[in-house]
């Protein structure tokens, strides 16, 4: 059975790759997208149960698409990532448990694998799962 279904949201490829990577040894079941528009594209047919969001991307920031997943009242456990001052993830996740978005934890890149290994196993989702 699989630990979840992870949604990634990051513009460096390199950076979704990798924790495209991580996540399928954990037996995650993953898409990876870059922008925004690709994300929410992807959401409704995909059924994340966890997300991975960068903060800093091109087209729309992470705080946008945490309102967005709010209005939806997303499900999935959120882990949002920045490699910008730590202070913007945390008011990140403020903002997203205060918009009723549950189980949010923060990353600050360079992740390490031990590090994203652990953020995804907390998550509820994939302890259900397992």
């Amino acid at each position: 059975m699989a630990a979840g279904r992870l949604l990634i949201c990051d513009d460096e490829e390199r950076f979704g790759r990798f924790v495209q990577r991580v996540a399928m040894d954990l037996d995650f079941e993953v898409q990876v997208t870059s922008s925004a528009d690709d994300f929410i594209a992807t959401y409704d047919g995909f059924e994340p149960t966890v997300i991975v969001l960068d903060m800093i991307m091109p087209d729309m920031d992470g705080n946008e698409l945490i309102l967005w997943l709010a209005q939806r009242r997303s499900p999935a456990d959120l882990i949002i990532c920045t490699g910008y001052n730590p202070d913007y993830a945390t008011n990140a996740k403020i903002l997203a448990e205060f918009k009723g978005l549950k189980s949010v934890t923060t990353l600050r890149k360079p992740v390490s694998v031990a590090s994203l290994r652990q953020a995804l196993q907390a998550t509820p989702q994939a302890s259900q799962q397992t």
